[in-house]
């Protein structure tokens, strides 16, 4: 019986394995983030830079359709002052008015538009998405042993490329050494010195991956220092009442516990 349940076993997970096997060797590496931990929280300096680098890079194919623009004044977030948020949905976004039947520059309660036209992914969710990168597969073993997840993955990708190119079927393909199967038909997004920034950080591929992952992280999980927060209470308050059950318990039983059979 336990070698047929073994044998069950084998086969069910053979279509994955083959896939998993057939898809390459990923190479991801392990990135120090701030928000990284049970007590990690957003850089809003790293935060605001990735910002940057999604509008002058990504945001010309990648939408995040499910964030809103308000949100950038988060204090768990970007933090930017309203008024700023104000100028810059108006400065580089613009969304239909089905009153005005016609498009007006966006303002803070609208969401960052989706761009469509590519066929490229959204990015809202990407992070939260790519969590579950590495085997076993779709478990996420590395981002609950590691603490690797979905910002590590992108990273990743971003600064993955080795610069060799291939054409299959009419299509251009970049070797890549984060992705499965080791080519991507996305190219480079990413170049040294590409986005300038007032605090004058480092600016070279690997930072500025760093960068906007983390920004990509915040908007697929905006709420997680609350999460981290309310989660904290609860093993305090877990914890507290544990310790008040036993004292509580020894209280009731130990007059019964202590009387001897005559």
């Amino acid at each position: 019986m336990f070698k047929k349940l073994v044998l069950g076993a084998a086969l069910a997970f053979a279509p994955v394995a083959a896939i998993a096997a057939g898809g390459g060797e990923q190479h991801i590496e392990d990135f120090a983030f701030s928000f990284e931990g049970p007590f990690g929280t957003f850089d809003q300096n790293q935060l605001q830079r990735g910002l940057q680098i999604y509008t002058e890079v990504c945001a010309a194919c990648h939408g995040l359709q499910y964030v809103p623009l308000r949100t950038l004044s988060d204090e768990d977030g970007p933090g930017i002052p309203e008024d700023q948020v104000r100028a810059y949905a108006a400065d580089n976004f613009s969304v239909y008015d089905e009153e005005l039947e016609d498009d007006r520059p966006a303002i803070p309660s609208d969401h960052f538009p989706a761009v469509t036209a590519l066929g490229a992914p959204d990015l809202s969710l990407m992070a939260k998405a790519r969590a579950g990168f590495h085997g076993p597969y779709g478990l996420g073993i590395n981002q609950l042993v590691k603490g690797m997840g979905g910002a590590e993955y992108i990273a990743s990708l971003l600064s993955g490329y080795t610069g060799k190119e291939k054409e299959e079927a009419g299509t251009i393909l970049y070797e890549n050494t984060a992705f499965p199967g080791g080519w991507i038909s996305m190219a480079p997004p990413l170049s040294d010195e590409q986005v300038e920034f007032i605090d004058g950080h480092a600016n070279d591929v690997v930072s500025m991956s760093e960068d906007v992952s983390a920004f990509l992280m915040w908007t697929a999980e905006p709420k997680m220092m609350a999460r981290k927060q309310a989660g904290f209470v609860g093993v305090l308050f877990l914890t507290l009442l544990s310790v008040l059950l036993y004292l509580t318990n020894k209280r009731l039983w130990a007059p019964v516990k202590g009387k001897k059979k005559a």
